[in-house]
């Protein structure tokens, strides 16, 4: 195994294109989307959760970890989540097969898994914003104007707070500790003193040790650098910190990550031609975006804070909402509007040499590929 990680590290473009070509000449599998056929579905797990785990390798490299990242646990949560979602797929095949309709039974299950691991990363990663459902670590990246804030765990705390901390020199070691309980300026006649001190140390070491102990030490800071140890919020911390807005960030990202599992509750309650199941989960989702509207453009009092996302997570709320044209795709609206639409399509293109084989050839993916919940859940 070890030799098949560093092999992967190696040689990871080469990995990945061979991946992405795997991943797509399965969409070509005869009988891809046939009830009776699970070796396809098969395949294309197994081709999944192998794209997982070689990232998954690509990702925890020593040499490559993502600096600043808190390293809550070494259990591999995206890499579940990753493998949970290529499985389910072939949970319902399967279950289709042999069960019929009662495969709403297997996949509630299998959601109800996924939600459970989502939400307790969502706990350990100290309440951040999931990207990707769980599957891309949120490692923040804030611009200068929110970055240069304090932080509390993810949450800048206002301007013109500065709590205690430690006096550090350029090497990272601590020189005293500033205590601030008032809000006043901490470099006070002590620190000051500690500073000098500290700087005049350093300068009279320069000019004492040789160039080669010089060059040691700075091979000794590239190989190990100074880590810090940054604590992770708590609910609580966060209830506090930020007041209802903090509470409306947690629910907002509770409702997106079980909307899957309340969608899939209700088809098998009401059946999948029900337009109950399909409006109560568009009606989660907008609740779950109007939350994080809300906060992140709110936050003007002095109890309420406002949430700065970084680039990340700016671009996990466009995807959460590109996520709502899958609409189109679920039972009932498909078979109502958007098939019609689709058919309508590939008569209008069948004579165009080409165009029209191309267009019907996309047609039968699209249709075949709607028939399967996980397709078109976004989950």
């Amino acid at each position: 195994m070890e030799a098949y990680k560093t092999w992967v590290r190696r040689n990871k473009d080469y990995v990945h294109s061979l991946e992405s070509l795997a991943n797509g000449l399965t969409w070509l599998l005869p009988e891809r989307f046939s009830t009776s056929e699970i070796g396809p579905e098969a395949v294309t797990a197994i081709l999944g959760i192998l794209t997982a785990v070689n990232e998954h390798i690509i990702d925890t490299t020593p040499n490559e970890r993502h600096t600043g990242s808190d390293d809550h646990s070494s259990f591999p949560y995206a890499l579940c989540i990753s493998a949970l979602k290529d499985l389910e797929t072939l949970v319902e095949v399967v279950a289709e097969q042999y069960y019929g309709d009662k495969k709403w039974n297997f996949i509630a299950v299998t959601e109800a898994i996924k939600v459970i691991v989502r939400l307790v990363l969502f706990q350990k990663s100290g309440y951040k914003m999931l990207l990707h459902g769980g599957e891309t670590p949120n490692v923040e990246k804030y611009s200068e104007d929110t970055s240069s804030q304090h932080r509390i765990g993810s949450f800048p705390q206002p301007e013109g707070h500065h709590g205690p901390g430690w006096l550090q020199n350029s090497h990272g070691q601590n020189l005293g500790w500033l205590q601030n309980s008032h809000g006043q300026d901490p470099w006070n006649l002590e620190g000051r003193a500690l500073s000098a001190l500290s700087r005049f140390g350093e300068n009279a070491r320069m000019i004492s040790n040789p160039v080669w102990m010089q060059r040691i030490q700075q091979q000794h800071a590239i190989m190990n650098p100074p880590t810090s140890i940054i604590k992770r919020p708590t609910l609580s911390m966060i209830l506090s910190e930020k007041g209802v807005n903090g509470a409306l960030f947690v629910l907002g990202e509770v409702l997106f990550i079980t909307r899957p599992l309340i969608y899939v509750l209700f088809i098998r309650r009401y059946g999948v031609r029900s337009w109950i199941p399909w409006f109560l989960s568009l009606a989660v989702d907008f609740i779950g975006i109007g939350f994080l509207s809300h906060v992140t453009k709110s936050g003007k009092s002095e109890r309420e804070q406002q949430f700065h996302l970084s680039a990340s997570e700016k671009d996990e709320v466009k995807r959460r909402k590109l996520l709502w044209a899958l609409y189109l795709m679920r039972e009932p609206f498909f078979s109502k509007y958007t098939r019609q639409k689709l058919e309508s399509t590939e008569k209008l293109l069948e004579p165009v040499p080409l165009f029209g084989t191309l267009t019907a050839k996309i047609v039968e993916l699209v249709i075949g590929a709607q028939t399967r919940y996980t397709y078109m859940s976004g989950s």
